[in-house]
């Protein structure tokens, strides 16, 4: 895509500049000359009161612009200058106010492109390969975060095949404030889908944008503005704070500038020193034969099974770095051959060897390791891949229920079992440190204040995991984003497609409670809200990681919800059923739902799991559950009279299998309580 063009660009140069320039290209001549000068200094101190006229970093050549509505304009230039803006055969007019600032409406347009735009004031701006079509704000934390290129080995047909002009990303750096609301971004430009960007798409987007185009063969645009680990609150602008005192407490303190960067500095001194003495003090590393060495001798070291955690080996709350070796039988088939080390994912920094070889590190725990193994490193026969695990908190170790080998075509090893160990250094645990991107209203202030005067289509959002432990207060606190943005941008109820909270972490024999199950209770209150839907994907996550891989299933069901929400199929399906109330008769309850399809079933023709019940004590207990037409009948022997029921109602709620027939899975949900 080509740049914006600027005519008459004279801004990077300041007055002051160009007058010592021409004094010195001037001496030579004389008297003359410095007359010269003085004239060239009356002329560019005129330029200089001049503003040149200046656009938001998202009104820039390969936008996609809103179809079908007003679209809104804006920039910057000097007070009371008149701008002009020639757009699809028309021309629009205003003048700017006191402060520089300037807006317009440009018609609706149909969709379409690629069209050119251009502004003129001072300066004359042409905008270039603009297209009309739908745009998406992406939004929350990691989930939506996570790029196609994280999840490029799952779906290696689509980054292959990767190219459509129509689709496009304006990605948005991670950016806070806690001063007022910015009216600009410090970077960012529209991007086209093709194999050079999509790793950069936000996959749950570019499944979403996807699925739409193919159904609607409109121009999708997707503006990414998520921060993984980002908690609700730091995503509300300081008015709609006024709601929650405590929340607005702590964004009024870090309005001290002088306080955040005390706080900075300290916490910045506190992760050297960590590292420091750490590194220091590392006996793997300082030996005279390192430990990664291909030739280092580690017979008498301890073995330890892999994946695990080293405090399952008695190395409890232990910080610091861990040495794992093992030595592998490499056939010759795979000899000289590049290859794929596959880690799983580690907790929570790691640095690998093959054959004394560096091969590849990540920074944190979640990233699945994947490593390329260049040509010429393996060698026939005893082979040996070593690991330098970092961990400053927490259990230190490897994941479980991941893959771990080494894999050439048509050669696969296995890493898994005994690997030998050993500690090479030992630290306290790190101090917690501040992330001044999760406060509140700083993500508000920074990234979605200077984008709201854009036209959009609606809002994804994916975002719940950091605020789990306090599912109560998120019950207000995402009806009142959504209420909150939708008053910014001023572009009335606009959709607002969010997604559950997948599966996660470690099954429960028993029913238990659960903080998710709550925090996925508050996101089905928050349908109240109109022009809202919800994608259930407790089907699509992954019991290890808390960023599922499945991104295919997240951005279909958004798009489903889109389709029915946004563009007004009143005849699809595009939601599992929802509880919608319940009946007690006798020793059984009837269960009602909405959002049925064309029936209830019991996915892979399996008795229905996950549903719980209990009498007045409220002890839950497995239940028995029937499906009756668009109702499910649930029963327990060992209740005789029912007062309460749950379905899923757990971290990882494996095993829920009640669907529709159109494939989407039921919400959690309790009943009674």
């Amino acid at each position: 895509m080509k740049k914006t063009t600027v005519i008459q660009d004279t801004k990077s140069i300041t007055p002051q500049h160009q007058l010592q320039t021409t004094i010195e290209a001037a001496k030579p001549r004389g008297s003359q000359g410095y007359v010269l000068a003085i004239l060239t200094l009356f002329i560019l101190t005129a330029l200089s009161s001049t503003a040149q006229l200046k656009l938001p970093r998202l009104v820039s050549d390969g936008m996609v612009l809103q179809r079908d509505k007003p679209v809104k304009i804006w920039g910057w230039a000097t007070a009371g200058e008149k701008v002009t803006v020639r757009f699809n055969n028309k021309v629009y007019y205003t003048t700017t106010n006191e402060a520089g600032q300037w807006q317009l409406l440009v018609q609706p347009t149909k969709s379409g492109g690629p069209y050119t735009m251009e502004i003129s004031a001072t300066n004359t701006i042409t905008l270039n390969n603009i297209l009309m079509g739908d745009v998406w704000v992406c939004s929350g934390q990691s989930n939506m975060d996570l790029p196609m290129a994280r999840v490029a080995w799952k779906y290696p047909e689509e980054m292959a095949n990767a190219g459509n002009p129509q689709i496009r990303q304006f990605l948005i750096a991670t950016r806070y404030n806690f001063q007022a609301p910015q009216d600009d971004l410090p970077g960012g430009a529209w991007e086209a889908l093709t194999k050079e960007s999509i790793g950069r798409f936000t996959a749950a987007g570019y499944f979403f944008a996807k699925s739409l185009y193919e159904k609607y063969q409109v121009p999708i645009g997707l503006i990414k503005a998520p921060v993984g680990g980002s908690p609700v609150e730091a995503w509300l602008s300081e008015e709609a704070l006024q709601a929650f005192p405590a929340q607005l407490s702590v964004a009024q303190k870090w309005k001290d500038d002088n306080l955040v960067k005390q706080t900075m500095q300290r916490d910045r001194e506190t992760d050297i020193n960590w590292y420091t003495k750490v590194w220091q003090g590392d006996a793997g590393l300082h030996e005279s034969n390192p430990w990664y060495a291909a030739a280092y001798d580690d017979a008498q070291w301890p073995t330890m099974n892999i994946p695990g955690y080293w405090d399952e080996q008695g190395y409890r709350n232990i910080y610091g770095t861990m040495w794992f070796r093992k030595s592998i039988e490499v056939p010759a088939s795979m000899a000289g051959k590049p290859a794929k080390l596959l880690l799983g994912t580690m907790i929570n920094r790691d640095s690998v060897y093959i054959n004394g070889l560096f091969v590849g590190t990540t920074g944190y725990q979640y990233p699945p390791r994947r490593y390329e193994v260049p040509a010429g490193i393996l060698k026939a026969g005893n082979n040996t891949i070593t690991i330098r695990l970092f961990n400053s908190s927490g259990r230190g170790g490897f994941t479980k229920d991941k893959d771990y080998l080494l894999a050439t075509p048509g050669d696969t090893i296995q890493l898994t079992g005994a690997w030998k160990y050993k500690q090479g250094a030992s630290a306290e645990a790190m101090a917690g440190s501040t992330t001044f991107q999760y406060q509140p209203g700083g993500l508000f202030n920074g990234m979605i204040a200077p984008i709201t005067p854009y036209a959009i289509k609606g809002v994804i959002w994916y975002q719940g995991e950091a605020n789990a432990s306090r599912a109560k207060e998120y019950q207000q606190l995402f009806p009142a984003l959504i209420s909150n943005w939708r008053q910014q941008w001023q572009q009335g109820d606009f959709s607002f497609l969010y997604v559950q909270l997948a599966n996660f972490m470690a099954t429960k024999p028993q029913p238990a409670e659960s903080q998710w199950a709550e925090l996925r209770e508050a996101q089905l209150q928050s349908l109240s809200v109109p022009n809202t839907a919800m994608a259930v994907i407790i089907d699509a996550g992954e019991w290890n990681d808390i960023h599922p891989l499945n991104k295919k299933a997240v951005g279909q069901r958004l798009s489903l919800a889109a389709q029915r929400v946004a563009y007004g199929n009143k005849k699809l399906v595009y939601s599992g059923p929802l509880y919608q109330s319940m009946q007690i008769e006798g020793n059984k309850v009837r269960i009602i739902f909405n959002n049925t399809g064309s029936g209830l079933i019991a996915k892979d023709g399996k008795p229905l799991q996950q549903f719980a019940i209990a009498g007045a004590d409220k002890k839950f207990v497995w239940a028995n559950a029937t499906i009756k037409g668009k109702e499910v009948i649930v029963w327990s022997d060992a209740v005789a009279n029912p007062v309460a029921v749950r379905y899923a109602w757990a971290d990882n709620p494996e095993g829920a299998n009640l669907y529709n027939k159109e494939g989407l899975p039921a919400s959690p949900f309790r009943a009674g309580e």
